[in-house]
């Protein structure tokens, strides 16, 4: 076996995987955003009131703070509260509380936490765009908690779920 010469293959397969390397680059964008930034320079965002039947009362504020946080670390936005090149308005327009998995003497074992929110989406440079829809976000708890146990951490999850698919229905296009 000719050492030298598998010697000689070997350093050209690594110079030709080297210089691949170098010449290739790929870029991957984590944020999942798709914004054309010389065209969409700003956001605006107004606040989510709570129209929903039942009330609870940090949720309209959180709700609001966490989608406007959302677009301020994901995307180079200006987050305004009006005239945006995009606009985001909307209302949390349900609460409720669901029994689940009825037992045979009929009460709840689990309870389902549901939270909608309608959005409106205007987008100035695209209009084909724009859309009005409800998102819904919901988590069941035992009952062997009570709402007022489970209620805030039950909330940040559903907020954030929420948050998250209004983000990708807005500038993700997945």
């Amino acid at each position: 076996m000719d050492w030298n010469k598998l010697r000689r293959k070997k350093i050209a397969w690594a110079f030709l995987l080297l210089a691949g390397m170098v010449s290739c680059s790929i870029s991957y964008k984590f944020n999942g955003a798709s914004i054309d930034y010389t065209q969409v320079k700003s956001i605006s965002i107004s606040d989510f009131p709570n129209m929903a039947p039942l009330v609870y009362p940090p949720l309209a504020q959180r709700f609001t703070d966490d989608l406007k946080d959302k677009y301020i670390r994901q995307t180079r936005l200006q987050v305004l509260r009006e005239n945006g090149t995009l606009d985001l308005e909307g209302e949390i327009t349900g609460y409720e509380l669901t029994p689940q998995a009825v037992k045979e003497d009929a009460y709840a074992s689990m309870t389902r936490l549901t939270i909608t929110v309608r959005a409106r989406y205007t987008n100035k440079v695209n209009p084909d765009e724009d859309f009005e829809q409800n998102f819904s976000a919901y988590r069941e708890f035992s009952n062997t908690s009570t709402i007022d146990q489970v209620q805030d951490d039950l909330c940040a999850e559903l907020i954030k779920e929420l948050v998250d698919l209004i983000y990708n229905a807005t500038v993700a296009n997945w």
